[in-house]
Protein backbone atom coordinates (compact mmCIF):
# COMPACT_ATOMS: atom_id res chain seq x y z
CA UNK A 1 0.00 0.00 0.00
CA UNK A 2 1.10 3.67 -0.64
CA UNK A 3 1.58 5.55 2.62
CA UNK A 4 -1.20 8.23 1.80
CA UNK A 5 -4.00 7.76 4.26
CA UNK A 6 -3.02 3.96 3.62
CA UNK A 7 -4.69 4.04 0.10
CA UNK A 8 -4.87 1.16 -1.28
CA UNK A 9 -3.39 1.20 -5.06
CA UNK A 10 -5.47 0.14 -7.66
CA UNK A 11 -4.27 -1.08 -11.75
CA UNK A 12 -6.84 -1.82 -13.67
CA UNK A 13 -6.18 -3.29 -17.14
CA UNK A 14 -8.91 -3.15 -19.86
CA UNK A 15 -10.58 0.43 -20.46
CA UNK A 16 -13.52 -1.34 -22.62
CA UNK A 17 -17.10 -1.29 -21.79
CA UNK A 18 -16.68 -2.98 -18.50
CA UNK A 19 -13.92 -1.69 -17.16
CA UNK A 20 -14.77 1.79 -18.32
CA UNK A 21 -18.69 1.32 -16.96
CA UNK A 22 -18.30 -0.84 -13.89
CA UNK A 23 -15.00 -1.21 -12.86
CA UNK A 24 -13.51 2.25 -13.01
CA UNK A 25 -16.46 4.15 -11.25
CA UNK A 26 -17.52 1.64 -8.65
CA UNK A 27 -13.18 1.75 -7.82
CA UNK A 28 -13.23 5.30 -7.79
CA UNK A 29 -16.14 5.70 -5.66
CA UNK A 30 -14.71 3.78 -2.52
CA UNK A 31 -12.75 5.72 -0.58
CA UNK A 32 -9.18 3.91 0.56
CA UNK A 33 -8.87 2.31 -2.96
CA UNK A 34 -7.34 4.83 -5.80
CA UNK A 35 -6.85 4.22 -9.33
CA UNK A 36 -3.49 4.98 -10.49
CA UNK A 37 -2.33 2.72 -13.66
CA UNK A 38 -4.64 1.66 -16.79
CA UNK A 39 -3.42 -0.68 -18.74
CA UNK A 40 -5.25 0.43 -22.44
CA UNK A 41 -3.80 0.66 -25.83
CA UNK A 42 -6.70 4.00 -26.04
CA UNK A 43 -4.48 6.27 -24.07
CA UNK A 44 -6.65 9.55 -24.99
CA UNK A 45 -9.82 8.35 -24.17
CA UNK A 46 -8.63 7.06 -20.61
CA UNK A 47 -7.12 10.40 -19.69
CA UNK A 48 -10.16 12.02 -21.32
CA UNK A 49 -12.04 10.59 -18.56
CA UNK A 50 -9.56 10.42 -15.77
CA UNK A 51 -7.07 12.64 -15.83
CA UNK A 52 -4.71 11.72 -12.51
CA UNK A 53 -4.21 7.68 -14.33
CA UNK A 54 -1.17 6.56 -15.89
CA UNK A 55 -1.79 4.92 -18.86
CA UNK A 56 0.09 1.67 -20.00
CA UNK A 57 -0.07 0.14 -22.95
CA UNK A 58 1.05 -3.81 -22.05
CA UNK A 59 -1.11 -5.06 -19.66
CA UNK A 60 1.51 -7.36 -18.40
CA UNK A 61 3.77 -4.31 -17.24
CA UNK A 62 0.13 -3.32 -15.11
CA UNK A 63 0.50 -6.38 -13.76
CA UNK A 64 3.59 -6.29 -12.49
CA UNK A 65 3.90 -2.91 -11.82
CA UNK A 66 5.53 -1.91 -8.58
CA UNK A 67 3.19 0.98 -7.72
CA UNK A 68 0.08 -1.32 -7.90
CA UNK A 69 -1.52 -3.14 -4.63
CA UNK A 70 -4.24 -4.53 -6.48
CA UNK A 71 -4.79 -5.62 -10.17
CA UNK A 72 -8.29 -5.23 -11.66
CA UNK A 73 -8.80 -7.77 -14.60
CA UNK A 74 -10.86 -6.30 -16.70
CA UNK A 75 -9.45 -7.56 -20.69
CA UNK A 76 -10.86 -10.17 -23.07
CA UNK A 77 -11.91 -13.79 -21.55
CA UNK A 78 -8.70 -15.70 -22.98
CA UNK A 79 -6.33 -13.27 -21.19
CA UNK A 80 -7.83 -13.78 -17.70
CA UNK A 81 -5.72 -16.22 -16.69
CA UNK A 82 -2.43 -15.45 -17.83
CA UNK A 83 -2.59 -11.98 -16.42
CA UNK A 84 -4.15 -12.93 -13.27
CA UNK A 85 -1.26 -15.92 -12.82
CA UNK A 86 1.01 -12.50 -13.76
CA UNK A 87 -0.02 -10.91 -11.16
CA UNK A 88 -0.35 -13.17 -8.21
CA UNK A 89 3.34 -14.07 -8.85
CA UNK A 90 3.95 -10.15 -8.60
CA UNK A 91 2.63 -10.47 -5.05
CA UNK A 92 -0.55 -8.25 -6.12
CA UNK A 93 -4.53 -8.79 -5.03
CA UNK A 94 -6.12 -9.21 -8.26
CA UNK A 95 -9.65 -9.11 -8.87
CA UNK A 96 -10.67 -11.10 -12.13
CA UNK A 97 -14.06 -10.17 -13.99
CA UNK A 98 -16.09 -13.15 -14.98
CA UNK A 99 -15.78 -15.35 -16.60
CA UNK A 100 -12.78 -16.32 -14.22
CA UNK A 101 -10.74 -18.31 -17.10
CA UNK A 102 -12.06 -20.34 -19.90
CA UNK A 103 -11.41 -23.72 -18.13
CA UNK A 104 -12.22 -25.21 -15.16
CA UNK A 105 -8.84 -26.47 -14.65
CA UNK A 106 -7.26 -22.55 -15.15
CA UNK A 107 -9.54 -21.67 -12.58
CA UNK A 108 -8.39 -24.20 -9.91
CA UNK A 109 -4.81 -23.51 -11.43
CA UNK A 110 -5.64 -19.96 -10.32
CA UNK A 111 -6.53 -20.67 -7.16
CA UNK A 112 -4.07 -22.63 -6.06
CA UNK A 113 -1.38 -19.76 -6.91
CA UNK A 114 -3.37 -17.35 -4.60
CA UNK A 115 -3.09 -19.65 -1.88
CA UNK A 116 0.68 -20.08 -2.65
CA UNK A 117 1.26 -16.78 -2.92
CA UNK A 118 -0.72 -15.76 0.30
CA UNK A 119 -2.68 -13.07 -1.76
CA UNK A 120 -6.74 -12.39 -2.04
CA UNK A 121 -8.00 -13.55 -5.50
CA UNK A 122 -11.36 -12.69 -5.91
CA UNK A 123 -14.16 -12.49 -9.19
CA UNK A 124 -16.16 -9.95 -10.31
CA UNK A 125 -19.62 -11.21 -9.76
CA UNK A 126 -21.69 -8.03 -9.53
CA UNK A 127 -24.35 -8.90 -10.26
CA UNK A 128 -25.14 -10.74 -6.57
CA UNK A 129 -25.72 -6.85 -5.85
CA UNK A 130 -28.26 -6.40 -7.91
CA UNK A 131 -32.04 -5.66 -6.93
CA UNK A 132 -33.75 -8.48 -8.35
CA UNK A 133 -31.23 -10.73 -6.69
CA UNK A 134 -31.42 -9.53 -3.64
CA UNK A 135 -34.97 -9.28 -3.39
CA UNK A 136 -34.78 -13.01 -4.95
CA UNK A 137 -33.05 -14.18 -2.38
CA UNK A 138 -34.70 -12.48 0.70
CA UNK A 139 -38.05 -13.78 -0.83
CA UNK A 140 -36.94 -17.11 -0.41
CA UNK A 141 -34.99 -17.16 2.57
CA UNK A 142 -38.39 -15.88 4.09
CA UNK A 143 -39.82 -19.30 3.96
CA UNK A 144 -43.16 -17.25 2.39
CA UNK A 145 -43.22 -19.68 -0.57
CA UNK A 146 -42.68 -23.14 1.19
CA UNK A 147 -41.08 -25.99 -0.83
CA UNK A 148 -39.01 -24.18 -3.50
CA UNK A 149 -40.19 -25.86 -6.96
CA UNK A 150 -38.59 -23.92 -9.51
CA UNK A 151 -36.18 -20.98 -9.85
CA UNK A 152 -36.11 -19.34 -13.67
CA UNK A 153 -33.84 -16.60 -14.22
CA UNK A 154 -33.96 -14.45 -17.13
CA UNK A 155 -31.41 -12.35 -18.74
CA UNK A 156 -32.93 -10.92 -22.05
CA UNK A 157 -31.80 -8.98 -24.20
CA UNK A 158 -32.91 -7.35 -27.90
CA UNK A 159 -29.76 -7.16 -30.37
CA UNK A 160 -30.55 -8.50 -33.63
CA UNK A 161 -27.81 -7.14 -35.20
CA UNK A 162 -24.31 -8.55 -34.74
CA UNK A 163 -21.06 -6.60 -34.12
CA UNK A 164 -17.70 -6.51 -34.72
CA UNK A 165 -16.46 -7.29 -31.55
CA UNK A 166 -14.35 -9.67 -29.84
CA UNK A 167 -17.40 -11.13 -27.81
CA UNK A 168 -19.11 -11.49 -31.20
CA UNK A 169 -16.80 -13.13 -32.88
CA UNK A 170 -15.98 -16.83 -33.42
CA UNK A 171 -12.72 -17.58 -30.89
CA UNK A 172 -12.03 -18.69 -27.08
CA UNK A 173 -14.07 -17.29 -24.43
CA UNK A 174 -16.77 -15.54 -26.93
CA UNK A 175 -20.57 -16.15 -26.83
CA UNK A 176 -23.71 -15.29 -24.72
CA UNK A 177 -23.20 -18.06 -22.49
CA UNK A 178 -19.33 -17.61 -21.75
CA UNK A 179 -20.51 -13.58 -21.33
CA UNK A 180 -23.96 -14.32 -19.29
CA UNK A 181 -23.54 -18.10 -18.38
CA UNK A 182 -21.71 -16.80 -15.21
CA UNK A 183 -24.01 -14.63 -13.85
CA UNK A 184 -26.79 -16.74 -13.94
CA UNK A 185 -24.77 -19.55 -12.63
CA UNK A 186 -23.60 -18.26 -9.90
CA UNK A 187 -27.28 -16.99 -8.79
CA UNK A 188 -28.48 -20.91 -8.47
CA UNK A 189 -25.45 -21.57 -6.85
CA UNK A 190 -25.40 -19.18 -4.29
CA UNK A 191 -29.01 -20.28 -3.61
CA UNK A 192 -28.93 -23.78 -4.56
CA UNK A 193 -25.08 -25.24 -4.30
CA UNK A 194 -23.91 -27.35 -6.83
CA UNK A 195 -26.66 -29.24 -9.11
CA UNK A 196 -27.12 -32.65 -9.59
CA UNK A 197 -27.12 -32.80 -13.30
CA UNK A 198 -26.95 -30.19 -15.81
CA UNK A 199 -28.89 -30.44 -19.26
CA UNK A 200 -27.97 -27.42 -21.38
CA UNK A 201 -28.80 -26.12 -25.28
CA UNK A 202 -26.99 -23.64 -26.90
CA UNK A 203 -27.98 -21.51 -30.50
CA UNK A 204 -26.94 -19.40 -32.94
CA UNK A 205 -30.40 -17.51 -33.93
CA UNK A 206 -28.75 -14.40 -35.63
CA UNK A 207 -27.92 -13.85 -39.04
CA UNK A 208 -24.65 -13.98 -39.49
CA UNK A 209 -23.79 -14.73 -35.65
CA UNK A 210 -20.23 -16.47 -34.79
CA UNK A 211 -21.08 -17.54 -31.25
CA UNK A 212 -24.42 -18.77 -29.31
CA UNK A 213 -26.73 -16.03 -29.22
CA UNK A 214 -29.48 -18.04 -26.87
CA UNK A 215 -29.03 -20.84 -24.30
CA UNK A 216 -31.27 -22.61 -22.16
CA UNK A 217 -29.79 -24.56 -19.24
CA UNK A 218 -31.58 -26.65 -16.82
CA UNK A 219 -30.53 -27.49 -13.37
CA UNK A 220 -31.77 -30.15 -11.44
CA UNK A 221 -31.64 -30.42 -7.40
CA UNK A 222 -33.62 -32.97 -6.43
CA UNK A 223 -37.22 -32.54 -7.04
CA UNK A 224 -36.01 -28.60 -7.73
CA UNK A 225 -35.18 -27.38 -10.93
CA UNK A 226 -33.70 -24.85 -11.67
CA UNK A 227 -33.96 -22.77 -15.04
CA UNK A 228 -31.20 -20.16 -16.48
CA UNK A 229 -32.39 -18.53 -20.06
CA UNK A 230 -30.58 -16.36 -22.09
CA UNK A 231 -30.91 -14.64 -25.59
CA UNK A 232 -30.25 -11.65 -27.52
CA UNK A 233 -34.05 -11.71 -29.58
CA UNK A 234 -36.14 -10.74 -27.18
CA UNK A 235 -37.94 -7.43 -27.68
CA UNK A 236 -40.11 -5.33 -25.52
CA UNK A 237 -39.14 -6.83 -22.06
CA UNK A 238 -42.57 -8.48 -21.39
CA UNK A 239 -41.28 -12.03 -19.50
CA UNK A 240 -40.26 -11.83 -15.93
CA UNK A 241 -36.54 -11.39 -15.27
CA UNK A 242 -36.92 -14.47 -12.40
CA UNK A 243 -39.88 -16.36 -11.21
CA UNK A 244 -39.94 -18.32 -8.10
CA UNK A 245 -42.34 -21.21 -7.62
CA UNK A 246 -42.89 -23.02 -4.41
CA UNK A 247 -45.91 -25.08 -2.27
CA UNK A 248 -47.14 -22.05 -1.03
CA UNK A 249 -47.26 -19.33 -3.46
CA UNK A 250 -45.31 -17.79 -6.89
CA UNK A 251 -43.32 -14.49 -6.90
CA UNK A 252 -42.04 -12.64 -9.73
CA UNK A 253 -40.28 -9.56 -10.45
CA UNK A 254 -40.45 -8.04 -14.12
CA UNK A 255 -38.12 -5.51 -14.63
CA UNK A 256 -34.25 -5.53 -14.13
CA UNK A 257 -31.50 -3.49 -12.01
CA UNK A 258 -31.12 -0.08 -13.23
CA UNK A 259 -27.29 0.45 -11.68
CA UNK A 260 -25.31 -0.68 -15.22
CA UNK A 261 -27.89 2.08 -16.83
CA UNK A 262 -27.35 4.00 -14.82
CA UNK A 263 -23.60 4.19 -14.66
CA UNK A 264 -24.03 3.86 -18.56
CA UNK A 265 -25.20 8.03 -17.82
CA UNK A 266 -22.67 8.54 -15.95
CA UNK A 267 -24.39 8.47 -12.63
CA UNK A 268 -22.00 7.99 -9.43
CA UNK A 269 -22.07 5.19 -7.36
CA UNK A 270 -21.50 7.29 -4.19
CA UNK A 271 -24.99 9.37 -5.27
CA UNK A 272 -28.49 9.47 -3.91
CA UNK A 273 -30.88 6.84 -5.42
CA UNK A 274 -28.01 5.29 -7.43
CA UNK A 275 -29.27 1.58 -6.65
CA UNK A 276 -32.98 2.41 -6.14
CA UNK A 277 -35.07 0.31 -8.14
CA UNK A 278 -39.09 1.17 -8.05
CA UNK A 279 -40.08 -1.98 -9.93
CA UNK A 280 -41.69 -4.51 -6.99
CA UNK A 281 -41.40 -7.96 -6.64
CA UNK A 282 -44.95 -9.70 -6.54
CA UNK A 283 -46.69 -12.09 -4.67
CA UNK A 284 -48.81 -15.10 -5.62
CA UNK A 285 -50.60 -16.30 -3.25
CA UNK A 286 -53.82 -18.59 -3.34
CA UNK A 287 -55.72 -19.02 -6.18
CA UNK A 288 -57.66 -15.55 -7.44
CA UNK A 289 -56.23 -13.68 -4.22
CA UNK A 290 -54.74 -10.23 -5.46
CA UNK A 291 -50.70 -9.98 -5.64
CA UNK A 292 -49.18 -8.42 -2.89
CA UNK A 293 -46.86 -5.90 -4.36
CA UNK A 294 -43.26 -5.89 -2.76
CA UNK A 295 -40.47 -3.81 -3.06
CA UNK A 296 -37.10 -4.64 -3.37
CA UNK A 297 -34.48 -4.11 -1.18
CA UNK A 298 -31.97 -1.17 -2.14
CA UNK A 299 -28.82 -2.22 -3.93
CA UNK A 300 -25.46 -1.08 -4.98
CA UNK A 301 -22.66 -2.94 -6.81
CA UNK A 302 -20.34 -0.71 -4.67
CA UNK A 303 -20.34 -3.00 -1.89
CA UNK A 304 -18.79 -5.31 -3.38
CA UNK A 305 -15.43 -3.23 -3.51
CA UNK A 306 -16.03 -1.58 -0.11
CA UNK A 307 -15.27 -5.67 0.93
CA UNK A 308 -12.74 -5.85 -1.37
CA UNK A 309 -11.29 -2.98 0.68
CA UNK A 310 -11.73 -4.27 4.12
CA UNK A 311 -10.46 -7.33 2.86
CA UNK A 312 -7.15 -6.55 2.28
CA UNK A 313 -6.79 -4.44 5.13
CA UNK A 314 -7.84 -7.99 7.02
CA UNK A 315 -11.03 -6.37 8.47
CA UNK A 316 -13.62 -8.43 6.66
CA UNK A 317 -14.20 -11.66 4.07
CA UNK A 318 -13.46 -11.70 0.55
CA UNK A 319 -17.05 -10.94 -1.13
CA UNK A 320 -16.35 -13.46 -4.09
CA UNK A 321 -13.96 -15.80 -3.30
CA UNK A 322 -11.89 -17.87 -6.21
CA UNK A 323 -13.36 -21.02 -5.00
CA UNK A 324 -16.84 -19.73 -5.26
CA UNK A 325 -15.22 -18.94 -9.26
CA UNK A 326 -14.29 -22.24 -9.65
CA UNK A 327 -17.73 -23.75 -8.78
CA UNK A 328 -19.45 -21.96 -11.43
CA UNK A 329 -16.80 -22.88 -14.07
CA UNK A 330 -17.09 -26.18 -13.08
CA UNK A 331 -21.20 -25.77 -14.40
CA UNK A 332 -19.85 -23.67 -17.40
CA UNK A 333 -18.00 -26.03 -18.19
CA UNK A 334 -20.36 -29.08 -17.88
CA UNK A 335 -23.04 -27.19 -19.94
CA UNK A 336 -20.85 -26.56 -22.67
CA UNK A 337 -20.42 -30.01 -22.92
CA UNK A 338 -23.69 -31.05 -22.41
CA UNK A 339 -24.80 -28.45 -24.67
CA UNK A 340 -21.94 -30.44 -27.39
CA UNK A 341 -23.44 -33.79 -26.08
CA UNK A 342 -27.01 -33.05 -26.41
CA UNK A 343 -26.74 -34.92 -23.24
CA UNK A 344 -28.06 -35.02 -19.44
CA UNK A 345 -24.64 -34.31 -17.33
CA UNK A 346 -23.35 -34.49 -13.74
CA UNK A 347 -20.83 -31.63 -13.25
CA UNK A 348 -17.60 -32.67 -14.13
CA UNK A 349 -14.26 -32.41 -12.25
CA UNK A 350 -15.76 -30.57 -8.63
Amino acid sequence: MSEEAGSIRVGLIGYGYVGRTFHAPLVRSVPGLTLTVVGSSRPAEVLTALLEVEVVGDPLAVATHPDVDLVVIASPNQSHYPLTAAALRAGKHVVCDKPFTLTLAEAQALNRIADEQDRLLSVFHNRRWDSEVLATRAVIASGMLGEISLLEIHMDRYRPNVRKRWRESAGPGAGLWFDLGPHLIDQALQQFGMPETVSAQLAVQREGGETDDWAHVVLAYGKTRVILHATLLAAGGGMPRTVVHGTQGSWAKFGGDLQEARLQRGMRPDEVGFGDDPDPGWFYGAANAEPVRMPPPGANQRAYYVAIREAIRGRGANPVPASEAVAVMAVLETCFESAQRGMVLPVRGF
